[in-house]
């Protein structure tokens, strides 16, 4: 018996958690690690931490949060929307990225939620300097410079992260904070405002350029529920011994799967030809291939117009 131990502790055995809801998972500090056993998503999702989106806006977050406690009233109107703009900012790119496992437009709608708050922060901070006649940094001023080249460094130190015996965390959001603490902790509202301002239209630049890689990586592979069709497809084409894709019947090049965009069969999946708009030809996802010797059964079939 362990001497140390309680005598009135049980063996009870550890219950996991219940799964965080929508609105509090994006906040917990650490994520839960997978199972071994658990099943791989058919798409890619989390990982935001690592995104420079999140970080810079983790920052904003903290910094808007005290920025409202020093120099605002707490139970003003604007302190308010402030920090709600600023914790939607964040938020927002959290929840995309996990949703990013089941829809590519839930995950372009909220990373563009998100920079519609960072949008109503930044008029926030520029209405502050006006307001009080407070002088704004230029684009150009010195000021500016340094702390945009801070955001520009710290990038580039990311992509070249290649030492894996470097202790330091690039995610950690207290040391990435403390790079910009000679403006963000200023007992001037001025120069904290327009520190802010300055991190605030990089992260902004960040998001843009995130929302664009995401409608194309949309385009080009397609959304979740197109991804899913074809993973069922291939797998019952390689249970069956057929290929994943039929051939056109029409000019035998390997067929793609579509989906139909308007008309009675709008949001319906089908067979479309490769070469299309040369080739027109289409064939319902359950037809028999015409071209398959392996079913007796199979008669050519004149392709279904789309």
């Amino acid at each position: 018996m362990d001497p140390n131990k309680d005598p009135n502790q049980t063996n009870t055995p550890e219950i996991a958690s219940p799964e965080p809801t929508r609105s509090d998972r994006s906040d917990r500090s650490v994520r839960s690690p997978r199972s071994p056993e658990s099943p791989r998503h058919l798409r890619p999702s989390g990982g935001y931490r690592s995104l420079r989106t999140f970080q810079a806006a983790t920052v904003i977050y903290d910094a808007t949060v005290d920025f409202c406690e020093r120099f605002l009233p707490k139970s003003s109107r604007m302190t308010e929307q402030m920090v709600q703009s600023a914790r939607s900012g964040r938020q927002n790119i959290a929840e995309g990225s996990r949703d990013a496992a089941t829809s590519s437009q839930t995950e372009l709608r909220l990373v563009g939620i998100a920079r519609g708050s960072l949008d109503e922060l930044l008029l926030d901070y520029e209405d502050f300097l006006r307001q009080r006649e407070l002088r704004a940094w230029t684009k150009d001023d010195p000021e500016s410079l340094a702390v945009r080249n801070i955001g520009r460094n710290r990038g580039k130190a990311s992509a070249d992260r290649t030492d894996p015996t470097d202790p330091s965390d690039p995610t950690d959001p207290v040391a990435h904070a403390a790079l910009y603490a000679r403006w963000l902790k200023s007992p001037d509202p001025a120069v904290v405002a327009n520190a802010l301002i300055c991190l605030i239209h990089q992260t902004n630049y960040l998001l843009d350029r995130q929302i664009e890689a995401l409608e194309k990586q949309f385009v080009q592979g397609g959304g979740y529920s197109e991804q899913l069709a074809a993973k069922r497809i291939a797998e019952r084409s390689r249970q069956s011994g057929r290929p994943a894709a039929p051939v056109c019947p029409l000019c035998g090049k390997p067929m793609a799967l579509r989906t139909a965009k308007k008309g009675r069969n709008a949001g319906s999946q089908f067979w479309g030809c490769s070469g299309y708009p040369d080739c027109k030809a289409t064939r319902n996802l359950d037809d028999p291939d015409p071209t398959d010797p392996s079913d007796p059964s199979d008669q050519p079939k004149g392709s279904p117009s789309c």
